[in-house]
């Protein structure tokens, strides 16, 4: 019997999957409301889709239910709700205007929207194969639930102000683009996976937890947008700042041995 007809009789964890598939749903059902014109509240499904991503994975541990069956249904579904969806959001918000301008304007916009969902599905390739060859503590280019959350938060922040998608198309343009490169960059992003969960912390920490939780209470829209666009900043300067620090490094482990061949050529020549 081949490994894939015993795993079709042994058949599938349903708690898992089944956040998985809420999370799939809150993807499809942005789709539907960006196409409808409601934009808000796509953006808000987007986060949705998150949170049940973000829950999966970890309930899947906490139940010793992982399976190679739920690993691919949840990279299937991420790329409907955070390369697809998010996408797709833009676009019908504001990249379509483009075409207003010029046909061939009209063709950047939603080449610009492809390139993202395309940035997504190959982020999410390139996770899949180095599942355990790579630091957990960091992930490799802006992972895609971060890169839907920023876009969905710059969407959601400019219909509350009463911005058009049409006003800020240019900018759409932007925040697409450098959203989707960032997914298949080689920044590295902290993954938060090595928190100490399960460890004591100061007292402090709830006091930070209590006042997050009152500012996303107070405007969910701007903290969700500065949040996710501080994070994706930090993976840039992250990587610059370590290179710089492997430079000096290497720099100074040259200068050293060159001084150390220095003193040898004069202590043979002594």
């Amino acid at each position: 019997m081949t490994k894939l007809s015993q795993s079709a009789k042994k058949g599938i964890y349903l708690l898992p999957n089944l956040f998985t598939t809420g999370a799939l749903f809150a993807g499809y059902y942005s789709i539907i409301a960006s196409i409808n014109g409601r934009f808000e509240i796509a953006a808000i499904a987007v986060f949705i889709a998150a949170l049940l991503d973000g829950l999966d994975g970890r309930v899947a541990r906490l139940t010793n239910t992982q399976s190679a069956f739920g690993e691919q249904y949840d990279s299937l579904s991420d790329l409907i709700s955070f390369g697809l969806a998010p996408s797709l959001l833009m676009y019908n918000w504001s990249l379509h205007f483009m075409a207003d301008i010029h046909p061939i304007m009209g063709k950047i916009g939603w080449l610009v929207a492809f390139i993202y969902t395309v940035s997504g599905a190959l982020r999410l390739a390139r996770f899949n194969v180095q599942i355990g060859s790579v630091d957990k503590a960091y992930f490799q280019g802006l992972p895609s639930p971060a890169a839907a959350a920023l876009v969905s938060s710059f969407v959601w922040v400019a219909v509350d102000h009463d911005f058009t998608g049409e006003s800020l198309q240019f900018v759409s343009l932007v925040v697409t683009l450098i959203s989707g490169l960032l997914m298949v960059s080689r920044f590295r992003y902290y993954s938060f996976k090595t928190l100490p969960f399960k460890e004591t912390v100061p007292f402090v920490w709830i006091l930070l937890l209590v006042l997050i939780f009152v500012l996303l209470a107070l405007a969910p829209a701007k903290v969700l947008f500065v949040v996710f666009t501080l994070y994706s900043l930090s993976g840039v300067f992250m990587t610059v700042y370590n290179l710089k620090q492997k430079r000096g490094k290497k720099k100074h482990s040259s200068k050293d041995s060159k001084e150390a061949d220095d003193s040898n050529d004069l202590d043979n020549k002594a």
